[in-house]
């Protein structure tokens, strides 16, 4: 037998062999599929610090990167290497300046809010079925159905009191340890990873030039300038998506917050300032982030009547299509260019893997997930020579060029 033969017997004896191993591996896995998830949480949990301070170093490389060039520009050549250390104290002066901002104004409007909400329930609902009662005079049959809701809603309110916040107060208070526990827990993994988020900008040059040192070391060339380009385009595809909703958020808050001072004058809309950073922060949410801000933010301002509530919930309708159909794809169609149905499907998918997380990040991952996908297919449809089937109608076009 020739020695090429050896050779086609051994590769193909060697393919079947590693086939086999991982198919034994795959059962495996999935046989122990419980274990290895309980393994992965704990190795999350382990590395919660790492994780928190890798994601706030990438959310301020870029702010870091833009201010760092200008500040060299205007220190002195000596002073010109201390410009990255004061980059860096100046964006976490400013982020911990704005978070501090919002929370001193948010914290103790939402306390007092609460607290009027709590006690002028009883006294709105029966606000809300006089208003109900008035708008459907004439209609007994509407009048009937709408008190038998209001009543039911009425009841319902006072059961969840008595039977699950009480309850659910009283376990708070019996579980105060675990619950300062997981309070200092939460307060030192932040500590901790505010102080490697510190170490990762002051060295983020440093770290970059050693990972390309490591690619093109393990990898030739061509392939490591292709690995790189890809990195570039998630790292585009993620600050631009983060960027852009970020900025999205922000003027869509300030939009409510101008139309809440208006209403403040006009028809005593309360808490303009709470309302509309609770409406900016979960737009930050896609997809659902603006239906999670609306409910609160309508409770918020039922308060001060049932007609308000109705007046925001159609200005809250009428602000998310905006935001959806012209503010949202000017902002974010460079970066994501996904469709709606892909974005309810990568939040959906990455919710149920990865819970809330999932949701934030799951739209720009799954975005460089399908343009790798759609290259893939641009690719062999070249090959194969079926470039026709890109096109909106595929089958006009074979017919054209035919």
């Amino acid at each position: 037998m020739k020695k090429e033969d050896w050779k086609k017997i051994f590769y193909k004896s060697l393919t079947g062999f590693v086939s086999l191993a991982l198919a034994i591996l795959l059962f495996f896995a999935i046989q122990g599929f419980g274990e290895i998830r309980q393994s992965f949480h704990w190795l999350m949990g382990v590395l919660k610090p790492v994780i928190y301070g890798g994601v706030m170093a990438y959310l301020l490389k870029t702010p870091c990167n833009f201010l760092e060039k200008r500040i060299e520009a205007l220190l002195p050549q000596k002073f010109k290497k201390r410009a990255n250390s004061l980059t860096v104290l100046i964006v976490l002066v400013l982020t911990f300046l704005v978070i501090y901002l919002l929370l001193s104004m948010v914290i103790p409007e939402m306390a007092a809010s609460i607290m009027i909400l709590v006690n002028a329930v009883p006294q709105k609902l029966d606000q809300l079925a006089q208003w109900v009662t008035e708008m459907l005079d004439g209609n007994e049959v509407l009048q009937t159905y709408a008190s038998t809701a209001i009543e039911s809603l009425e009841d319902r309110l006072q059961n969840w009191a008595t039977t699950d916040l009480l309850p659910a107060m009283q376990g708070m208070m019996g579980g105060f340890a675990n619950t300062v526990g997981s309070v200092f827990g939460v307060l030192y993994n932040l500590v901790i990873g505010i102080i490697i988020c510190i170490y990762l900008l002051l060295g983020r040059k440093t770290f970059a030039r050693q990972g390309r040192a490591v690619l093109y070391a393990v990898f030739k060339s061509e392939r490591a300038d292709v690995i790189m380009k890809e990195l570039a385009f998630i790292d585009k595809t993620f600050v631009g998506f983060f960027g852009g909703k970020i900025l999205d958020s922000a003027i869509v808050g300030l939009i409510c917050y101008v139309f809440c001072i208006i209403m403040t004058f006009t028809m005593g809309f309360p808490n303009a300032m709470l309302i509309s950073v609770i409406v900016g922060v979960t737009n930050v949410i896609p997809y659902f982030g603006p239906y999670i801000g609306a409910i609160p933010s309508a409770l918020l301002v039922l308060i001060s009547g049932p007609v308000n509530c109705v007046i925001f919930v159609i200005f809250i309708v009428v602000l998310q299509q905006f935001d959806g159909n012209i503010l949202g794809p000017a902002l974010l169609a460079d970066s994501v260019g996904l469709t709606g149905f892909w974005v309810l499907f990568s939040i959906t998918l990455f919710q149920g893997f990865f819970g809330f997380a999932g949701i934030l990040v799951g739209v720009p991952v799954f975005a460089v997930i399908y343009d790798l996908v759609r290259r893939m297919v641009v690719r062999g449809l070249e090959k194969h020579g079926k470039t026709e089937l890109l096109e909106e109608n595929p089958v006009q076009a074979a017919e054209e060029e035919t």
